[in-house]
């Protein structure tokens, strides 16, 4: 029996659930009304819901967020422009996957958030398990009560040549990055520079650079004037 998510009633009136849960108030939900949104919207919206985009979406507003109406919006930001988004209580909201099917989406939410918080501890073990390996509860609870020792430069301790290597590689890593940057800049400039001419980055003509070289003036030593004494002939 196939499963349609996203989708109940409030009262007698058919809704699309947008977010199960409102950030911060996990009693409240945000739905809109299918029946009274304008058709430009409804269409596309119903075929987003039919979607595996929004089926597999675990709020449909991610769905609707990627799904565009006929004018190029997302839809979402269509339904919160024209105060399509309704807030109302998890509790008055019955879901409705199938004909056969209905549950209340506050029962909803706890059943899936407590399957979430399973799947998170069941994957967490595994990582644990996998990263230290299979181990005995005993072997386990002796570890916790007595620490090993730690021996300087062992495997389990980086020494100064593992965190010199560290640094090495982050050093290349930010340099790579940095080398991506530039070139992805320079791009950039070029394409926007095919798009419109006037933009393109004007290069400062070379001006040849003059240093104030000294000036050797020759030292121009003052010619004493001698005065010839004539002696009074008389």
């Amino acid at each position: 029996m196939s499963f349609t998510r996203h989708v109940g009633k409030h009262g007698d009136r058919k809704v699309a659930i947008i977010f199960r849960e409102v950030p911060g108030e996990p009693h409240m939900c945000l739905v809109t009304y299918t029946e009274t949104i304008n058709q430009h919207i409804h269409d596309p919206l119903i075929k987003c819901i039919d979607s595996d985009i929004g089926q597999n979406s675990e709020n449909l507003a991610d769905a609707l967020n990627r799904t565009y109406a006929q004018d190029g919006r997302p839809i979402l930001q269509i339904l919160h422009m024209e105060g399509q988004l309704k807030k109302v209580q998890t509790s008055a909201i019955v879901m409705t996957p199938n004909n056969n099917t209905k549950i209340k989406l506050d029962e909803l939410n706890t059943m899936l958030n407590e399957m979430k918080l399973g799947e998170a501890a069941v994957k967490k073990m595994a990582d644990m398990d996998k990263s230290m390996g299979l181990q005995s509860p005993g072997e386990v609870a002796k570890r916790m009560r007595v620490p090993e020792p730690v021996v300087a430069g062992s495997a389990d301790v980086l020494g100064d040549a593992s965190l010199a290597q560290q640094r090495i590689a982050q050093a290349n890593k930010m340099a790579a990055e940095a080398k991506g940057l530039l070139a992805e800049s320079e791009r950039l400039m070029a394409e926007a520079a095919s798009l419109d001419p006037t933009t393109a980055p004007k290069t400062k003509a070379k001006t040849k650079k003059v240093t104030a070289a000294a000036v050797v003036v020759p030292e121009v030593t003052a010619k004493r004037k001698y005065v010839r004494k004539v002696a009074n002939v008389t």
